[in-house]
């Protein structure tokens, strides 16, 4: 399957990075398999870095062998258990299991202020699922591991025309 990495740089090595904010899968390679949003998340590195490029990455991902031979966690859309992990992840609190890889929806910028809202105990979570529901959510994959990491194969790169 294919999938794609939105930076301000080409990343034809990629690595796991260590957690310097919370988000949404907490550590690890983000990816989705929409092209178009890891434009926009392209752009947005560029805009929030200052520098670069907005590059689109492009891999190989045998996501056969990992549901064959890796812990896989993945969530049918944003529900109560998505909503949980992601805000248990987002405030650096998780506890749970630990996966080779998450597959699930992005906590996008148009969702953010409902997580937010319920995190900060505004809305009920009741509340909050209704306000997710209503969103159109893309998909993210994160890779956890280096086991995971074995699995993508960088195929190409390319600028957008967003950036700097």
């Amino acid at each position: 399957m294919l999938l794609y990495h939105g930076s301000n740089i080409a990343v034809e090595k990629p690595r796991l990075v260590g957690q310097t904010r919370g988000l949404d899968f907490g550590p690890g390679f983000y990816l989705t398999t929409h092209e178009e949003q890891a434009a926009r998340f392209s752009e947005i590195v560029v805009k929030r870095r200052k520098n670069g490029a907005a590059t689109v990455n492009v891999y190989e991902f045998d996501m056969i062998a990992a549901e064959k031979t890796l812990a896989v966690l993945r969530f049918a859309g944003a529900d109560v258990e998505w909503l949980g992990f992601v805000v248990a992840n987002r405030l650096k609190t998780y506890q749970g299991e630990n996966t080779d890889i998450v597959i699930g929806a992005v906590a996008n910028d148009m969702v953010m202020p409902t997580i937010q809202a319920f995190i900060g105990g505004f809305i009920s979570e009741e509340a909050a699922l209704v306000a997710l529901k209503a969103s159109k959510l893309a998909d993210q994959v994160c890779l956890k591991t280096e086991k995971a990491l074995s699995l993508l194969r960088f195929i190409r790169t390319y600028q957008t025309k967003g950036g700097l």
